[in-house]
C-alpha cells in the first residue's frame, strides 16, 4: 500500500517557506519538503532555473546543473536549492530525464536505463555551456541524480566539462531492493512503473551497472566529489553506500554536524544544513555555517 508524503515537517524549519538572505530581490527558498514535493507541474522549471540569458560571474564562473532522482522531477526536487543558488549568484539549470514507457506523461522520471539518462545529461550540459560561454559546469544531484553524473564523467567524456559533483543521498553503491520499494511507496504513480524501471534494477546493490561504475576506482582525476548523507536514509541503504572513496572526495554525514538534523532521503533537498553543505562544496573558499536547528523527515512510516 502506497504511503503518502506525510506532513511530519510542518515546522521543518522556523522559516519553512521564507527566503533566506536579506536582499529584497532574492527568491523565496522553500525549506519545506511537504510543500516542495506538492508541486503544481512536473515540467515547470524550479524557481530561478533555466534562465538561458544568465551569464556566470567571476565569483561563480561555473553554471550549476541540478539533477533529480528516481521517480521525481526537477520541479518537485529543487524548490529550495535552485532559488538558494540563484540568490548566491549562480546561474542554475535543471532538467527532467529518464522518462520510459510513458512515465514522463504522469510526471514520473528517471526510470529509464541510466546510461541513456547520462547521455541526456551530456546533451543538456553541452547546451548549458554553449548558452553561458562557460568552460565547465558543477553538478548537484539527489539520489540517482547524485550517482548518474559519475557515469557521465567516466564514460561519456564528461570529465573535461564537470568541475564538481555534489550528491545529496547519492546511490553511489546502489541500494537494497527494500530501499527502492520504500522510495516508490512515497511517490504517487511510481508503483505503476516498477516492472519497467530499468534504473531501479541498475541501482540494486551488486548490479552489473553498479559494479562497472565503481570498478577500478570510484573517482575520475580532475573532478571534485562531495557526498552528503543522512544516517536516517531509508532509501539508499545502508546509508554508508552513499559515500565515496578516492582522491578529491569529501563525505559529509549530517548528524555529525548537527544531532537535531533528523532528515532522511526525501528531505535532503529541503534540508537547510544539507543545502549549506552544497554551497560549501561549490565554493570551498567561502564555507557556510548553518544554524543547528531541527530538520524532520518528509516521509514517515
Amino acid at each position: 500500500m502506497r504511503k503518502p508524503i506525510l506532513a511530519l515537517t510542518l515546522a521543518l524549519l522556523a522559516a519553512a517557506a521564507v527566503a533566506t538572505g536579506t536582499a529584497s530581490a532574492q527568491l523565496p527558498v522553500l525549506y519545506n519538503g511537504v510543500l516542495g514535493y506538492a508541486h503544481v507541474s512536473s515540467t515547470e522549471s524550479p524557481p530561478g532555473a533555466n534562465d538561458w540569458s544568465c551569464r556566470p560571474t567571476a565569483a561563480h564562473p561555473r553554471p550549476v546543473v541540478l539533477v533529480h532522482g528516481t521517480f521525481i522531477d526537477m520541479s518537485a526536487s529543487w524548490q529550495a536549492l535552485s532559488p538558494l543558488l540563484v540568490d548566491h549568484g549562480y546561474c542554475v539549470f535543471a532538467l527532467n530525464y529518464g522518462s520510459s514507457n510513458g512515465s514522463g506523461a504522469i510526471g514520473v522520471y528517471a526510470t529509464g536505463e541510466i546510461a541513456a539518462s547520462a547521455a541526456e545529461l551530456s546533451s543538456f550540459v553541452d547546451r548549458v555551456l554553449a548558452a553561458t560561454g562557460a568552460a565547465q559546469v558543477d553538478v548537484v544531484g539527489h539520489s540517482q541524480g547524485g550517482m548518474m553524473p559519475r557515469w557521465y564523467v567516466r564514460f561519456d567524456e564528461g570529465a573535461a566539462k564537470v568541475h564538481t559533483i555534489v550528491g545529496l543521498a547519492p546511490s553511489n553503491h546502489g541500494t537494497t531492493v527494500n530501499g527502492l520499494f520504500t522510495l516508490g511507496s512515497y511517490i504517487p504513480g511510481a508503483d505503476s512503473f516498477f516492472g519497467a524501471c530499468e534504473a531501479c534494477e541498475e541501482q540494486a546493490a551488486g548490479s552489473p551497472f553498479i559494479e562497472r561504475l565503481n570498478a577500478g576506482g570510484e573517482t575520475v582525476p580532475g573532478v571534485s566529489y562531495t557526498a552528503i548523507e543522512s544516517a536516517n536514509d531509508e532509501v539508499v541503504t545502508p546509508y554508508t553506500s552513499a559515500f565515496l572513496s578516492g582522491p578529491g572526495v569529501t563525505n559529509v554525514l549530517l548528524q555529525a554536524q548537527c544531532l537535531l538534523d533528523q532528515g532522511e532521503h526525501l528531505s535532503m533537498p529541503y534540508d537547510h544544513i544539507a543545502d549549506a553543505d552544497v554551497l560549501t562544496a561549490l565554493d570551498p573558499a567561502h564555507p557556510q555555517h548553518p544554524a543547528c536547528t531541527p530538520v524532520l523527515p518528509v516521509s514517515g512510516g
